[in-house]
């Protein structure tokens, strides 16, 4: 479904991913993991048309999107779900949800899609007219995947959907992504919660210094003492 080959990127000339690849399958669930400040987040913003390429390609469905505009992308169902959230704070709930849904030209699709999403996180139901700013941390990150689903995305990237938020918090969202890709949902995660990414990912991608050094399933990883030790603590 998704296809990045030997990408590399960065900003002022300084290279941050370097000759970058992986593949996801539709419906998977794959996880990136690797020390904080090592391109993560800029191979996100790669995909996702933030961030352009200097080297390589990015294919969606067969189509090569490294190049098009940001909204040219989400039209295709590439959709990103960034780190802090990036709600409109001064809009209601339920005016974010209807922002994530400005492609959907049909009244009553918009309404389909938007009871989906509440009906995934019902305390959003409750909110649907308070003010996005005022909302708890873990109900803006609930508002921020909801918006994002709102879109009808093919794929979410997202990126550390658990940062900053309590250990129960933390739990109901994985709870949600887990709903998502049981129901055929393909996610892109960016985590910093190695547990969680052995746990739940059908395949993982380590990127050290913007380079991918290994990839395997979760089992794998957590047998190879050497990755456990060196790169995650543990």
């Amino acid at each position: 479904m998704l296809s990045v080959s030997n990408i590399s990127a960065g900003y002022g000339g300084q290279p941050v991913v370097k000759d970058a690849s992986l593949e996801i399958s539709k419906g998977s669930l794959v996880t990136i993991i690797g020390p904080n400040g090592h391109g993560k987040t800029t191979l996100l913003r790669c995909i996702s048309g933030i961030v352009g390429i200097n080297t390589g390609s990015i294919s969606f469905d067969g189509v090569r999107i490294d190049g098009l505009r940001v909204d040219e992308v989400v039209q295709l169902g590439v959709v990103h779900i960034p780190q802090g959230d990036m709600l409109f704070p001064e809009m209601t709930v339920d005016e974010n949800l209807l922002m994530g849904g400005y492609l959907i030209n049909s009244d009553s699709k918009l309404d389909q899609r938007r009871g989906e999403v509440l009906d995934l996180f019902p305390k959003l139901g409750e909110r649907k007219n308070q003010i996005a700013s005022t909302l708890s941390g873990g109900e803006r990150r609930m508002l921020a995947i909801g918006r994002g689903l709102m879109t009808g995305a093919k794929i979410l990237l997202m990126d550390e959907p658990s940062l900053g938020l309590a250990p129960v918090v933390i739990e109901q969202i994985f709870e949600s992504i887990r709903t998502l890709n049981n129901e055929g949902q393909t996610i892109l995660l960016v985590e910093e919660n190695v547990s969680r990414a052995i746990n739940f990912s059908d395949h993982i991608y380590l990127l050290d210094e913007g380079q991918i050094t290994w990839n395997g399933s979760g089992d794998e990883l957590s047998k190879n003492d050497r990755l456990m030790e060196v790169y995650l603590g543990m």
